[in-house]
């Protein structure tokens, strides 16, 4: 190997684990800014669609400038799947908004964060791949997680107003697991796109996509857009530049440096971070029930993600 390409694959990982950090702590934020903007009265879908638009119009000088024959380039085939990706990033940030309405933020951002064990079992359904045995296991062990939040509740301790019963509990974990089923969905069609698609373009293109049905949708229900505080709108411009533009944007760039299932096993460090913020934001400690049975669903999603791993290293050793 040349020097000089000895050098460029020696820097490489330091750049992206640096990355990896800020991926993290930038989607960790997402969870409470969501909170934040509820509590100012904003409609989910607002939020939802702020997020995407706001971000979306962040990336449009940089790919106007650099990739817009990139972009003119793309196939029938490709700007389909890109549709899809971005309805079901529409779908997933609007379900999982929602979603905190009636539950905590750690059961909320636990369920939505079991991505990876829906993406193996998508790759079974679609793809005929055969998942390893430490992929069923966290997955058993993850969907026991999910009964242990379900069993009925005294009710959580700290400052969680927004919930008030069981149903509400269940109702909230129902829609974050929509948002962890429609974000898999999107996880999959960006596994495959981003081999022949730089990732500013992609995430423009999908960031955009999702925002204009965000909006169609808003235009439907008559979601209001206006009449909030000025602090509502400033937490909408934190969101779409923090968690959206550079954590989920980050997430996309380290697909070109580690597995696919690595990548989603880091964003399981997501929901430590965001209940770590909900303690010292709002004082919010859930009941020891559902503290338990996040615990459990991460134990499930991390063996989940560490049994992809071991299975794509396989592979690809198995190419070499």
């Amino acid at each position: 190997m040349p020097s000089d390409a000895r050098s460029q694959a020696n820097s490489t990982p330091i750049r992206a684990y640096a990355v990896i950090v800020v991926a993290i702590v930038a989607t960790s934020s997402a969870a409470i800014l969501i909170r934040l903007a509820l509590d100012e009265n904003m409609p989910p879908l607002l939020i939802a669609g702020a997020r995407l638009l706001i971000a979306t119009a962040a990336l449009t000088p940089i790919v106007l400038r650099r990739y817009r024959a990139r972009v003119r380039r793309l196939s029938r085939a490709e700007l389909a799947l890109v549709a899809l990706a971005g309805l079901c990033l529409a779908i997933h940030f609007t379900a999982w908004v929602t979603s905190l309405q009636y539950t905590t933020v750690l059961v909320s951002v636990v369920i939505v964060s079991t991505g990876p064990i829906w993406v193996a079992i998508m790759e079974v359904i679609f793809l005929r791949i055969r998942l390893s045995r430490l992929v069923v296991l966290g997955l058993l062990v993850a969907l026991s997680g999910g009964v242990i939040i379900g069993i009925p509740l005294d009710g959580p301790l700290g400052a969680a107003p927004a919930i008030e019963s069981v149903s509400d509990t269940l109702t909230g974990g129902s829609l974050a697991l929509i948002g962890a089923l429609s974000v898999s969905v999107y996880m999959l069609i960006g596994r495959r796109l981003r081999t022949t698609l730089p990732v500013i373009p992609y995430v423009w293109l999908v960031y955009g996509i999702a925002s204009i049905c965000a909006l169609v949708v808003m235009a439907v229900t008559s979601t209001p857009l206006a009449g909030f505080r000025a602090q509502g709108y400033l937490v909408l411009l934190a969101m779409g530049l923090v968690p959206q533009l550079l954590g989920h944007s980050s997430l996309n760039y380290l697909l070109e440096y580690f597995h696919a299932a690595l990548v989603s096993m880091f964003t399981q460090l997501e929901p430590i971070g965001s209940a770590i913020l909900a303690v010292l934001v709002f004082g919010e400690l859930p009941p020891a029930k559902q503290i338990a049975g996040s615990i459990v669903i991460l134990i499930g999603v991390l063996l989940a993600s560490r049994g992809e791993i071991r299975t794509a290293d396989t592979g690809a050793s198995n190419a070499d």
